[in-house]
């Protein structure tokens, strides 16, 4: 069953095995709709994601925006009413319990909605086609792969004078360096150049090319066992924080499961009948 579907953000699975996540705003530059809302931008992503994360059809998940944007952040320029309801604006509070409800809510219904495209299984891709602010580039960096153009930029929270969120305050500094995340932090942006050269974005290609190097590098990653895939994402991103010893742990705990994987048999298979593997994630 696939996700409740709304027009500011589109849900496009393919036979190919791509699903495509589009930011659908492109008059605004595909600013959010709502902050920590049940329906709010992010909130549909993360449903999104899992619905893709549940298709069996489905090995690779691409978040990108229609036009000329990827997702320019929370709409500056929208009714205080309707979207004002995150510390993206300040002396934002709650109107029943103060700044800490604020704090919870914003944790609860934001922040925490981040994290969890972290923690979808399959790959997920964001391809940068332009700016992506905020919370756009907090969601970029959540995913596993980034792959820009000479329209892409990184810009924070500044303009709503705010401190970057989880994805820029966790992921840059262990990217690009504590020296490098701190100089964005003070200025506020990063071109395509430079994200390529830090190491934020995996590659940097011709925005005419953007779609089809995205689509190649899902095939390169669909021709590979999906079992090591899921297994390898989880451990990669619980050692960031974890000793060696926990690492050697968790890979001898993969290791036979992927052995004895109907995946192993059939890869050994395809090889020796000298034929394209087709893998279940079983």
């Amino acid at each position: 069953m696939g996700p409740e579907l709304v027009d500011y953000l589109l849900y496009e699975p393919e036979d190919t095995g791509i699903c495509w996540i589009k930011f659908n705003r492109p008059e605004k530059m595909n600013a959010l709709v709502g902050i920590g809302q049940m329906k709010g931008t992010v909130a549909k992503v993360v449903e999104y994601m899992r619905a893709a994360d549940d298709d069996p059809n489905i090995r690779v998940i691409v978040l990108t925006g229609v036009g000329r944007g990827f997702c320019s952040g929370a709409d500056l320029k929208a009714n205080a009413s309707e979207e004002v309801t995150g510390p993206e604006f300040l002396g934002t509070r709650s109107s029943t319990g103060g700044a800490d409800a604020t704090r919870q809510h914003f944790f609860h219904g934001f922040t925490a909605l981040h994290r969890d495209i972290s923690l979808i299984r399959k790959p997920t891709i964001a391809m940068i086609n332009g700016a992506a602010v905020g919370s756009g580039m907090d969601m970029s960096l959540h995913c596993d792969i980034r792959i820009g153009c000479e329209n892409t930029r990184f810009v924070a929270y500044h303009q709503a004078g705010q401190i970057i969120e989880n994805g820029g305050s966790y992921y840059l500094p262990k990217m690009i360096g504590l020296g490098r995340a701190l100089e964005f932090v003070y200025t506020g942006q990063m071109d395509a150049k430079t994200a390529q050269e830090w190491g934020v974005l995996n590659h940097l290609v011709d925005a005419a090319e953007l779609e089809a190097f995205t689509r190649d590098m899902c095939d390169r990653i669909i021709a590979i066992p999906p079992l090591v895939q899921w297994n390898s994402k989880r451990i990669m991103r619980t050692a960031m924080d974890s000793s060696l010893e926990t690492t050697i742990t968790l890979t001898s705990n993969a290791s036979p499961i992927l052995q004895l994987s109907e995946d192993a048999a059939e890869a050994k298979r395809a090889f020796a009948e000298k034929r394209k593997p087709v893998f279940k994630g079983k």
